[in-house]
């Protein structure tokens, strides 16, 4: 296993990290985590150099903490540091911080949490929980021996991102999205080298986007076949990840026993460098090919919003594009279609009044993609 320095603290990790998001399953049901298999995959990963587990509250609908919790025992939990974040969601008073956190605490049957983090922030969720004082309340509780180190997870535009760093002078650590499909996405890297250039430690959560990077369309896999060294669609994902110096680990939500085995491998050679300019022009292309499959030229900019029908334009369109480019229609289909705050914004709700057409800088058709879109993904399969 490689290490690398994590930040301004005086302790390497390792390479990668262990997410505990995306564990084996009994029949279907991500409630029900296969224990003894998800116990044998994350001890089998400390035994083999992992010293980082993730968690959060919600993972596993709150069963997450509780099986890192059991596999911690036996002396395991002295062999690693431990990352789990409030949901700031849930967050609705003062008081709700001391309770989840206490309701953490529990689950993980621990007395510190090493590295906490304030989970998805946004420009929504961290004013609100910076004016509920969460800030003294994570030094008190640093204080107090009961949080190591604070941190947090982000999913918005990099503006925000930077805010939120120069909010606060003792961040450790930030957790952002981040591969080579996402480069200007969301802190993307402009957000990655602030944050380094800042001396918060840089945690890299869905390096193989969420697996999808993994199982690549016959356009992007033809890219990979002719390669002169053969690597798996993963391994050249994590590369390209631990190419960057700035990266301290890359999290893999590991859901086998077998990808444990195969990443493990893959962090032999987690270096930074570790890539040819011809590589990395190889991935370029394979980045090109995924794009090419893209079903609406939506860069996500939002000037079209707000709708005045309540469309989320941007968020329809992300969905279409992730089928269409990732081949994942049945779970895009099921999200769009799922009960709840997406199904109450999708595109069935346009009245193609037009007014987001003049407000589109690529001067997109939008009402006609959005028919469009919504037809794919109400589709019977």
């Amino acid at each position: 296993m490689k290490y690398r320095k994590f930040g301004k603290l005086d302790w390497k990790v390792s390479a990668l990290g262990f997410g505990a998001m995306r564990l084996p399953v009994i029949n279907g049901d991500h409630a029900v985590i296969d224990e003894p298999e998800s116990i044998k995959m994350i001890r089998f990963a400390i035994d083999h150099g992992v010293n980082y587990i993730d968690s959060a509250y919600f993972y596993h609908r709150g069963n997450s903490e509780v099986l890192v919790a059991k596999a911690m025992r036996d002396g395991y939990r002295e062999k690693v540091r431990i990352a789990t974040k409030l949901p700031c969601g849930d967050v609705h008073v003062e008081q709700d911080i001391d309770r989840l956190f206490n309701e953490q605490i529990t689950r993980l049957q621990t007395n510190k949490i090493d590295f906490y983090l304030l989970h998805g922030l946004n420009k929504t969720e961290w004013p609100k929980v910076r004016d509920f004082g969460v800030l003294k309340w994570a030094e008190r509780k640093i204080a107090e021996g009961k949080i190591g180190h604070l941190g947090f997870s982000f999913h918005d535009e990099y503006n925000v991102f930077q805010e939120i760093i120069d909010d606060y002078d003792n961040w450790t650590m930030t957790q952002i999205q981040y591969n080579y499909m996402d480069e200007q996405t969301q802190a993307g890297t402009e957000g990655l080298e602030y944050a380094h250039k800042k001396g918060l430690a840089v945690v890299v959560m869905e390096p193989i986007r969420g697996g999808r990077l993994a199982k690549p369309p016959e356009k992007v896999e033809k890219i990979w076949a002719s390669a002169p060294v053969k690597r798996t669609p993963a391994e050249w994902a994590l590369r390209w990840v631990w190419n960057h110096p700035e990266v301290a680990t890359a999290l893999s939500g590991m859901g086998n026993m077998e990808q444990v085995i195969e990443n493990l491998a893959y962090a032999e050679h987690s270096q930074p460098g570790n890539l040819t300019s011809d590589e990395l022009a190889l991935i370029g292309k394979a980045r090109d090919a995924y794009v090419s499959l893209t079903a609406v030229a939506c860069t996500g900019c939002r000037y079209c919003m707000p709708c005045p029908n309540d469309v989320d334009i941007p968020r329809v369109f992300e969905s279409y594009n992730e089928a269409m480019i990732y081949n994942n229609v049945a779970e895009q289909r099921r999200m769009y279609n799922f009960p709840g705050r997406f199904k109450e914004h999708r595109a069935d709700k346009c009245t193609k009044c037009d007014q987001c057409v003049d407000k589109c800088p690529q001067k997109l058709a939008i009402p006609d993609l959005l028919e469009k879109a919504h037809e794919f993904l109400t589709a019977k399969e």
